[in-house]
């Protein structure tokens, strides 16, 4: 399997720069240190948030509801919002048009989330995060991953058809107190039954009086009637409102209740049959559906009467189609169809002509799609009718046989493809078809006996495996994981060979969920499989995981012998696209022990081998390894440059907006290293902070922060960096919630075997503490900048995290000024002082004297020269803005910080100074000791 490492560039920011020891240059990893994770490096959130459906005819008849509905979104205690009625209401148009209309009061987008194709209640928050491309990440859960994610963003999330998970409703209101500016509006045929939910009961559409005089512009005034004679000159341009047929049409739409769904199929048949006729037909079906449920409200048998006297008027092909389009869950394709059409029992020889025929009946439709292949759609309405219709022929078992046939035939195609350059696009069409996956790999798991219940379970397995790197590549971990232990356990007595397969892939998925115990055991289980089969490319796969088991251990002798039977196995096989990652890893495991040249001819290697596979990814990030072990590990930063350059330009030809933020970070840093342009270097720091910015993802931010900072300083900026670090710091400081203040400086961890564990979040704390200590002490604050230096030295003693050797040179050279400027005495006791004080101690300390050398080891407890109260410059101005009357918002536009910054700085200010509101923080700003 391919390595997690370089495929999600989950261990390229922390593999990527070599070592700077000063014993020989190594590049050494300990068991505990999570270099290469997932949970550090992987941004959660890898794009814009999904669009609304797009609505190609306007909405009638609900100008008021649209009014009222916007109305009690723009109230400050509407947070949730329900949107409830029956089926074919009209809920979800409403919403959509209800979305598009307040897009521009939510800056963070409105996100319209379908939960049609789910009906389990554990599915909502994987369906919300895998919808707004919220990456998993191993360790963390998936609420707390949403939270870190939405937290400051001012979303309008609207869950569609919620009637299907009714039950996980209270996790909406969690996610409303977690996130202080979402707010949800949801349509469901049920109440939620919520503290926090407010209810909008939807009707139909306004009727015609048929107590009065029926004439044409008389009806015409009714959303019912001018709906329907919208829809109808869809079909039927020529159609008219006329004296003839206005009172049938006046009594269809008091038949049909109003119901736009109704209408709207009702109006499909205007072009076979006139008013006139169409309400005669529906007359003679009667009061009720035979089959229909009687203890339904009257609108939902009306509707239910609708679909069937449609239904009934379709040819037995159109019929046959119809039922079993229904087992799709999300959408389905041409070829799907076709797939159904003749896999389920009696075949349908025109599936193309029986679909445009069901499209231009309303009861399927075609979604806007940008590929090549167009999709088709079902209400979830008519496919609740449709489902009843396939079990009441029997046909039901038969065609879900059919359905997962298809998708597990769909899924080993693309696993062969998903090695080679189209990877990209197997993916995305994958992903699209993710619902209908889920659901055959349900079906197949579902209790059975006998031979077919064993036939069952063996599909569920082949088509999890097939799905490997579906599961790892789009981040579908823990589903892909629960589901595997499900079809393992199911299928004791599955074939061998299958079960190897499945134990190698599953292998790989716990690799990259960082379960490096769970990898090992299925890894070494699968390879025992595999030796008994003479399987070699599942012997090779499983020596893959081993090795970089061992390689994470620092056993690096066993890791270089699994990966290099490994990659003999796959150049055997002819395998490329897999050798070129055994190759990759194998250059990290000589870049791990400091052997450059070996870690160098891997990575040209695997390089070339994908320049021949014409694989963008996987160049780009060779490119960016090759960069990082020319810069970091071998000194060379101007060689390094062009790698990473290239690496960036590979990364946005893919799409892969982490990897081109990243390339451009060490691209800065190689700058700075090799004394080249520090104006391209700012450029590309703040591309990639903007880029960091766009994507939530807060580690990336402030290690953006960081580069900047020491651009800035290199610059003379001193003002600005200053600003940057103390930024970085507070953020540390004052963040309440740890993902949210790591500081993920991974490019310049190289002595790995001393940094703390992967828990401990604090070790790249020291690099801004001796950045920010640099800067004051250029602007003259000598002392302060010893007390930093001597708080930044117990610290990464307490850590065990050495500086890197990179720094040292320009580390001691700043030191040794400072010294020189402040004098001997006076510096070695602020160094001393510092040495006692903790990160708080020392930024509210700032750059007061000295004591007295008696007590070096006592904080003073006179006040900073710009506050009486200790505040930080940064703090000032935060307090400055507040009193001007800036929003939040505001102010962190202003200062261009993130909105948690700012929050983070006022929870500090009101501490320091004893307030607890904005007002009262004002009428201390307005205090003279400010101005």
């Amino acid at each position: 399997m391919s390595p997690c490492w370089v495929e999600h560039l989950d261990g390229m920011t922390s593999l990527s720069p070599a070592s700077r020891q000063d014993h020989g240059g190594s590049f050494t990893m300990h068991d505990e240190q999570a270099t290469l994770s997932t949970k550090s490096t992987l941004p959660p959130w890898q794009g814009v948030p999904p669009p609304l459906p797009v609505q190609f005819t306007p909405l009638i008849g609900r100008e008021q509801d649209v009014a009222a509905i916007c109305g009690l979104l723009g109230r400050p205690d509407v947070r949730l919002l329900t949107l409830t009625g029956s089926g074919g209401v009209g809920k979800t148009r409403l919403a959509v048009h209800v979305g598009t209309s307040l897009a521009k009061d939510f800056v963070d987008g409105v996100s319209f989330i379908s939960l049609a194709p789910i009906s389990d209640p554990d599915l909502l928050l994987p369906t919300i995060a895998q919808q707004l491309s919220i990456k998993e990440l191993e360790g963390l859960p998936l609420l707390d991953l949403v939270k870190l994610v939405l937290q400051d963003k001012r979303l309008l999330l609207l869950l569609d058809n919620f009637e299907q998970v009714v039950a996980a409703a209270p996790q909406l209101e969690q996610l409303l107190a977690l996130c202080p500016q979402l707010t949800i509006l949801v349509t469901s045929r049920a109440v939620l039954h919520l503290q926090a939910e407010q209810v909008f009961p939807v009707a139909p559409l306004a009727l015609p009086d048929l107590s009065k005089d029926l004439t044409p512009s008389g009806i015409a005034q009714s959303a019912a009637v001018a709906l329907f004679v919208h829809r109808t000159r869809s079909h039927l341009p020529s159609f008219q409102l006329t004296a003839a047929n206005a009172r049938a049409i006046a009594e269809l739409c008091v038949r049909l209740d109003g119901l736009p769904l109704a209408l709207e199929l009702a109006a499909a048949r205007v072009r076979l049959l006139p008013p006139q006729a169409l309400l005669a037909r529906l007359s003679l079906r009667g009061p009720l559906l035979t089959g229909g449920p009687r203890t339904s409200p009257d609108r939902q048998q009306t509707l239910r009467k609708t679909i069937q006297w449609s239904y009934d008027l379709l040819g037995h092909e159109e019929q046959a189609l119809f039922r079993r389009l229904a087992v799709f869950v999300g959408g389905w394709t041409m070829e799907a169809a076709e797939a159904l059409g003749q896999g389920a029992g009696r075949g349908n020889p025109d599936v193309l002509n029986t679909l445009a025929s069901l499209l231009d009946h309303s009861l399927i439709h075609q979604s806007e799609q940008e590929t090549e292949e167009p999709r088709f759609l079902m209400l979830q309405t008519l496919r609740e009718f449709a489902l009843e219709m396939l079990a009441t022929t029997g046909e039901l078992e038969a065609t879900q046989q059919a359905h997962a046939a298809y998708y597990l035939s769909l899924a080993e195609q693309a696993e062969a493809e998903l090695e080679g350059p189209r990877q990209v696009k197997w993916l995305e069409r994958l992903e699209r078809e993710y619902d209908n996956l889920r659901a055959a790999l349900r079906w197949a798991l579902e209790s059975g006996s006998g031979e077919e219940g064993e036939h069952r379970r063996e599909l569920a397995l082949r088509l999890w495996a097939a799905l490997g790197q579906f599961w790892i590549r789009h981040s579908h971990l823990s589903e892909g994981r629960t589901l595997l232990e499900r079809a393992l356990a199911a299928s004791p007595r599955a074939a061998s060979a299958l079960r190897a397969k499945a134990l190698s892939v599953a292998a790989n998925l716990a690799l990259v969920q960082y379960d490096r115990r769970g990898a090992e055991v299925l890894a070494e289980e699968g390879l025992v499989l595999c030796q008994q089969l003479e399987d070699q490319a599942g012997i090779a796969y499983c020596l893959y995981v081993l090795g970089a088991c061992a390689m994470w251990r620092g056993e690096y002798a066993q890791a270089r012998a699994h990966l290099q039977e490994s990659a003999a196995l796959f150049r055997a096989r002819g395998n490329k696209f897999r050798l070129g990652w055994a190759l990759a890893l194998q250059g990290a495991t000589d870049h791990a022990q400091g052997e450059h040249a070996g870690a160098r001819a891997h990575y040209q290697e695997a390089l070339a081998l994908f320049k021949e596979l014409g694989f963008v990814e996987g160049m780009a990030q060779m490119h960016f390894l090759l960069g990082q072990l020319l810069c970091f590990g071998q000194g060379d930063a101007l060689s390094a440059r062009p790698f990473l350059e290239e690496a960036s330009r590979l990364f946005r030809e893919a799409g892969h907006t982490p990897g081109v933020a990243v390339s451009l970070i060490r691209s800065a840093e190689a700058v700075l290293l090799g004394q080249g342009n520090l104006a391209a270097a700012d450029v590309q720091a703040e591309e990639a902070l903007g880029l960091f910015r766009e994507l939530s993802y807060k580690e990336g931010m402030a290690e953006a922060l960081f580069v900047l900072a020491r651009v800035q300083a290199r610059q003379g900026n001193y003002p600005a960096a200053r600003s940057r670090y103390e930024e970085i710091l507070m953020l540390a400081r004052e963040g309440d919630d740890k993902h949210d203040i790591r500081i993920p400086f991974s490019a310049y961890s190289f002595d790995l075997h001393a940094l703390p564990s992967e828990g401990d979040e604090r070790w790249n704390i020291p690099f801004c503490m001796e950045g920010l200590a640099e800067v004051v002490a250029a602007q003259g604050e000598g002392e302060w900048a010893a007390r930093l230096w001597g708080a930044a030295e117990t610290l990464r003693e307490d850590l065990h995290a050495p500086r890197p050797s990179v720094f040292r040179t320009e580390y001691e050279r700043a030191v040794a000024a400072a010294r020189i400027q402040g004098g001997e005495k006076l510096f070695t006791a602020a160094w001393t002082q510092g040495r006692a004080m903790t990160l708080e101690q020392v930024l509210t300390i700032q750059g007061q004297a000295i004591l007295s050398a008696g007590s070096p080891s006592a904080p003073s407890a006179s006040m900073s020269p710009l506050s009486s109260e200790g505040l930080t410059t940064r703090e000032v101005e935060v307090l400055q803005l507040l009193a001007r009357g800036l929003t939040n918002a505001q102010i962190a536009e202003e200062l261009v910080v993130s909105l948690l910054t700012v929050k983070a700085h006022l929870r500090s200010i009101y501490s320091k100074v004893g307030v607890t509101s904005r007002s009262a923080a004002t009428r201390y700003a307005l205090d003279p000791h400010l101005s």
